[in-house]
């Protein structure tokens, strides 16, 4: 959970995934995709050939809404698709 960035506008927890070439990005965006739909859990994600950036919001679609464990919780499965 160290690299992720907590922001404050807009509440959300972002990381950038640096990987050795393309075919690295994609089994990780691919792990990635399953977990999130057996989650149901979609982050927001951009990519490129060797990096994926990540963002979560809070699950609450509130305007005040805040990170939760819940949301930590997600990053630590996304870190966790690394090994």
């Amino acid at each position: 959970m160290d690299q992720w960035q907590e922001r404050k506008r807009p509440v959300c927890l972002e990381r950038r995934f640096e990987f050795d070439g393309y075919s690295s990005t994609r089994d990780f965006l691919d792990k990635l995709g399953e977990h999130s739909e057996s989650t149901q859990r979609f982050p927001d994600i951009s990519f490129g050939s060797t990096y994926v950036n990540i963002t979560i919001r809070p699950e609450d679609d509130n305007p005040d809404a805040q990170l939760n464990e819940a949301d930590r919780a997600f990053a630590a499965q996304i870190d966790a698709l690394l090994g």
